[in-house]
């Protein structure tokens, strides 16, 4: 689902550019070679996981099913999900918009192994996609999610749920 129509547009309509708390999800979509797949964000051109807020009467599993589907394409079932970190630090995490928007983002991170179809950017919210190695980002990178990413390989290093 494009922002406009969301229930984060809808809430917008009502408070302006207050600070909202946002439930969300990222996924890493992870190939046998360990590679991770990365996409180029529509607005800024900075790349970042695949992910996104929650829609009312979601949750973070269907969110992360939901925001990979949309944006890369790939279709996961919430069973093939394994949660690897939550993220919400207020300095790291609370983003400013140009448009003068204000989100604090609590969000789940998930890995995948097992997926249906290709990645193919959605050309909207995302351009390009690219497998990279998850310790050799591309560039620009996207802040916040640099450190669900830094999660991302902490969990690998240790099998631990990491929180932050």
């Amino acid at each position: 689902m494009s922002f406009e129509g969301s229930h984060l547009w809808r809430l917008r309509r009502k408070i302006g550019h207050d600070l909202v708390l946002v439930p969300g999800a990222a996924v890493a979509a992870q190939r046998e070679d360990g590679k991770v797949l990365f996409a180029r964000r529509g607005d800024d051109g900075t790349w970042c996981l695949p992910g996104g807020a929650a829609e009312e009467g979601g949750s973070f599993a269907r969110t992360a099913v939901d925001e990979l589907r949309e944006e890369t394409g790939l279709v996961v079932e919430e069973a093939d999900l394994i949660p690897v970190a939550c993220f919400s630090e207020a300095e790291r995490h609370t983003l400013h918009y140009p448009n003068g928007d204000v989100a604090h983002y609590f969000s789940m991170c998930f890995l995948v192994r097992e997926w249906e179809g290709e990645p193919v950017p959605d050309g909207h919210e995302t351009t390009e996609l690219r497998f990279a190695d998850p310790g050799d980002l591309p560039q620009p990178f996207e802040d916040s999610t640099a450190r669900a990413v830094e999660l991302l390989l902490a969990y690998l290093r240790t099998g631990n749920f990491q929180v932050a």
